[in-house]
């Protein structure tokens, strides 16, 4: 399995706060059957403000744990890019190898859980002509998805990629969240299923769990989340759009979008 939303760089954001929390967190990844870690440092996100967040400072502290799990004859590999948080720039930073994943293809963006601006559409809709596909991290957290699913419906229409948390999907997030991703993921509306690890504690590594439940949930067509879609993006391929019979009707305007 390839683990494709995490934070398990020591004291860079929110995420492990120490090494030896992070080689806890990536011991504990390991006998879940995880293969691939990609850790997507939070940018322009509040919680970093104040911190260097940069391509080299991330490589750097990637190539330090990288010889920290040697040493543990951890075999897991790491990967990295950034969990976007959403302002009006998208273009402005697309070309940054930290937040396209080396590939320029693919940005991984947040939003802020209350509010999701109006006219956030018209900048994701120039990032996907600019040739970057928006991954919408984590949509079940928005309280405006969890009042209306059709926003849902509008980011597989305009060809964005959708990742779910597992924590959320195991209600460890609470009973809304539960509800919201378990509606994702059977309305074929789930591309990418990541742990959004944090600690070694109440918010590890979970997508063995997950993955079982949403193999429950939908077959296994639940391999191309946790396998074929993380590895299509850490390879810079292009994944196959969602259209299904919850994307409804398109109109002549969706379809000149696409």
């Amino acid at each position: 399995m390839i683990d494709f939303h995490n934070h398990i760089l020591p004291n860079v954001d929110d995420g492990a706060k120490t090494l030896d929390v992070s080689l806890r967190m990536l011991s504990h990844a390991a006998k879940q059957g995880i293969t691939d870690v990609v850790n997507t440092v939070h940018y322009q996100h509040p919680k970093v403000e104040g911190k260097v967040i940069s391509y080299d400072t991330i490589k750097k502290s990637i190539i330090n744990l990288e010889l920290e799990l040697k040493k543990k004859n951890n075999p897991i590999k790491l990967h990295f890019g950034a969990e976007v948080f959403y302002q009006p720039n998208l273009l402005e930073i697309k070309d940054n190898p930290l937040v396209n994943f080396n590939n320029g293809k693919y940005m991984l963006i947040e939003f802020n859980p209350q509010i999701i601006p109006k006219n956030h559409v018209d900048y994701l809709f120039k990032l996907k002509l600019a040739g970057v596909t928006p991954i919408i991290a984590h949509p079940e957290r928005y309280r405006a998805v969890q009042n209306d699913f059709n926003i849902i419906n509008d980011w597989l229409r305009l060809g964005c990629l959708i990742q779910v948390s597992a924590g959320s999907i195991l209600g460890f997030m609470g009973e809304n969240l539960k509800k919201t991703a378990s509606k994702i993921i059977y309305s074929n509306s789930c591309h990418i299923l990541g742990s959004d690890a944090h600690n070694d504690q109440n918010r590890n590594f979970m997508l063995k769990d997950a993955f079982e439940k949403v193999e429950k949930m939908i077959g296994v067509s639940a391999k191309k989340l946790v396998y074929d879609n993380p590895k299509a993006i850490i390879d810079g391929k292009l994944i196959e759009p969602i259209i299904g019979k919850n994307m409804g009707k398109m109109t002549f305007w969706d379809r000149f979008k696409r």
